[in-house]
């Protein structure tokens, strides 16, 4: 195929109408950067007519340079009652001096009828008038046919009537909106094929787009469907964001068409690139990257069962429908309950384990681990927690030569007025090498508190522990049917300059679970940079 499919990326318009999904100027101008690296042909900044910081993008991103991707600004048809070159909205978009516009029409005639109130005669002239008035403006012009598939299964003949109008208007290519994103996959073929068929029959020959959204949970599908009917023009966001349940997420249709269809695209000729533009969206948007999501969640390559695993391990094409590398992001072993010998030699292998298969230290792991997680303990994301696990088993981590020992720890929660925050604070007393300290801290709650003491007592020690933050701290209760004393998990994430780590802790006492957790980040930090001190020692390196 010749021609290039053209991907259209609306996140900084539509997406931003998802609920909690919110962005900076600032913010827009760093993804339309992005963007232009993955290829994405054009970005629609906004709709400026309605948004001032739409307008103040425009303007601020004439400051840069976009290699590849061209702009575009987003607004309606003419108001009926202003003439096309008094109406501020498309004034609006001309204003932005984008390289494209699109504008969007009414394509159901309940619209017309209920939300612009004007006959069906009046719509199609305001179609047309305001792409002629456009047209000479602009070098690509858009036009976004709305709620095209509703209205063609209402009203088949007013909705061809709106998409001839749009064409006598000068549009360059027509995009089929399912706008409430009710239409179903197999409804598209025959809707496309009578479009154009009308189409040939009037002699036109004008490119095909979709912009479907996520209400039935077909986006992608639909829009893979109107590409195998000849659309060439694909409009979506990234990660699927949008209005109520979403947009057609371009994280899973730009490798579904470059892989599975064949069919080209710049974003898909750098599609490496894609996990990363992903995570680069959440992350500016401050919202937590969904790891299921198919081809860029940190799940979409993660093996969990053993057989799976044994599999993967001799051909990864037994349990993975895409070389994960090839969207950028990577095969990850998990360990869980579920986990056989070949998790767990997997994962002595990362750690850096000399561990054989043969060794019955393995099956001492395995069924240390299934015990453990028949306890509470779950170690998916808390793998600092587990290497600890296999190298006490190894005997690697010698239980002889301890970071600390715990002497004894208090915290204490004070309230001494109904309307004053608790005061928390901790006292621990720990040895360190024949050392005995005793510390006391005051914290932001009961384990935040203990955190601060136990940290106080070793960094005189270990001055690299001030270089260590906890990143996120969670809880679990883990059965309700003992109320107020049920069992809880407690996740821990801890980082430093050159990695992050997940540690668990279990108990029926939540301070317990949280400092099992805190002990194991922090030896897992002291572990880490002892090893480091080794290697650089053997390697003469500083």
């Amino acid at each position: 195929m010749t021609e290039k499919i053209i991907i259209y990326d609306t996140t900084l318009r539509d997406g931003t109408q998802a609920e909690n999904f919110n962005l900076s100027v600032e913010d827009r101008i760093r993804i339309s950067l992005k963007l232009d690296e993955l290829g994405i042909d054009f970005i629609e900044g906004g709709w400026p007519g309605s948004n001032p910081s739409a307008v103040e993008f425009f303007k601020e991103i004439r400051n840069y340079e976009l290699k590849h991707s061209r702009l575009t600004a987003f607004g309606s048809t003419r108001n009926f009652s202003n003439p096309a070159e008094k109406d501020p909205n498309l004034q609006a978009m001309l204003d932005a001096k984008t390289e494209g516009i699109t504008i969007f029409g009414k394509t159901w005639d309940v619209h017309v009828r209920d939300a612009l109130r004007i006959s069906m005669e009046d719509n199609l002239l305001i179609i047309e008038d305001s792409l002629k008035y456009l047209r000479p403006h602009v070098r690509q012009l858009f036009y976004d046919a709305e709620h095209f598939f509703d209205g063609f299964k209402q009203n088949s003949e007013y909705a061809l009537a709106t998409i001839d109008r749009a064409i006598e208007g000068g549009a360059d290519c027509l995009v089929l909106c399912d706008t409430n994103g009710g239409t179903l996959s197999h409804e598209i073929p025959a809707i496309i094929d009578a479009l154009k068929q009308h189409m040939r029959a009037r002699g036109r020959a004008v490119p095909l787009g979709i912009h479907a959204h996520n209400d039935s949970e077909t986006a992608v599908a639909n829009t893979l469907t109107a590409v195998s009917m000849g659309a060439t023009h694909i409009q979506g966001t990234m990660n699927g964001y949008g209005e109520r349940c979403g947009n057609a997420n371009l994280t899973s249709i730009i490798p579904a068409l470059t892989l599975k269809m064949k069919l080209a695209s710049v974003a898909g000729e750098r599609l490496t690139r894609l996990s990363e533009v992903s995570r680069f969206v959440n992350e500016l948007a401050n919202l937590p990257h969904n790891k299921y999501q198919p081809y860029v969640g940190a799940s979409a390559f993660a093996h969990k069962g053993g057989v799976h695993v044994s599999a993967v391990k001799r051909n990864p094409l037994t349990y993975e429908h895409i070389e994960p590398e090839k969207v950028g992001n990577i095969r990850r072993v998990l360990i869980s309950d579920q986990s056989g010998k070949s998790n767990v030699l997997h994962k002595a292998q990362e750690f850096g384990l000399n561990l054989d298969s043969k060794d019955p230290v393995l099956n001492a792991i395995v069924k240390e681990l299934k015990e453990l997680e028949n306890r509470g303990f779950q170690y998916e994301g808390a793998e600092a927690s587990f290497e600890l696990l296999m190298r006490r088993a190894l005997g690697t981590l010698n239980t002889q030569r301890r970071f600390f020992d715990l002497k004894s720890f208090r915290v204490i929660s004070q309230k001494t007025s109904a309307d004053e925050a608790p005061q928390d604070e901790a006292t621990i007393r720990i040895e360190v090498g024949g050392d005995m300290v005793h510390t006391a801290a005051l914290g932001e709650g009961p384990v935040n508190a203990l955190d601060k003491a136990l940290r106080k007592a070793l960094t005189r020690f270990y001055p690299k522990l001030k270089e260590m933050t906890l990143e996120d701290y969670k809880v679990r209760v883990l059965s309700g049917e003992h109320g107020t004393g049920a069992k809880v998990r407690v996740l821990i994430l801890s980082r430093d300059h050159e990695a992050e780590w997940g540690t668990v802790g279990v108990s029926h006492d939540i301070i317990e679970a949280s400092w099992q957790a805190l002990v194991d980040s922090i030896t897992y930090k002291l572990l880490k940079d002892e090893r480091k001190k080794e290697d650089s020692a053997a390697t003469g390196s500083g």
